[in-house]
């Protein structure tokens, strides 16, 4: 089945950035979306983007378009995001999935089960 392992995260100042990584292994990662979720404290989680089987395309929520970029090597089964112009409101736990609802999202085939990573944090303060 599929394991997926975030790092990446830290504390940055307003307006800089971080880029997240998402390693995952099983021989079939390259036939699934991915998607990537966040959480704050005390907040239900919520989605952030996710990108297609191919990487061809993506998809962003309102709130970090423009600042955030996802992207992924299949060959490394690694996904990415690239996050510019941090926000104190960005900080959270950050979460890369492969999930049915990202699946159904994207048009891509549904993985047995959803899969998440364990998280890894992002504190933007000063």
């Amino acid at each position: 089945q599929v394991q997926l392992v975030e790092s990446g995260g830290g504390l940055v100042q307003p307006g800089g950035s971080l880029r997240l990584s998402c390693a995952a292994s099983g021989r079939t990662f390259s036939r699934y979306a991915m998607g990537w979720f966040r959480q704050a404290p005390g907040k239900e989680r919520e989605f952030v983007g996710a990108i297609s089987v191919s990487g061809s395309s993506t998809y962003y929520t309102d709130s970090v378009n423009g600042r955030f970029t996802i992207s992924r090597d299949n060959a490394k089964n690694t996904v990415y995001l690239q996050m510019n112009s941090l926000k104190p409101e960005d900080t959270a736990v950050y979460y890369c999935a492969c999930d049915r609802t990202t699946a159904q999202a994207m048009g891509a085939p549904f993985p047995p089960h959803d899969f998440w990573g364990q998280g890894t944090q992002v504190t933007v303060s000063s």
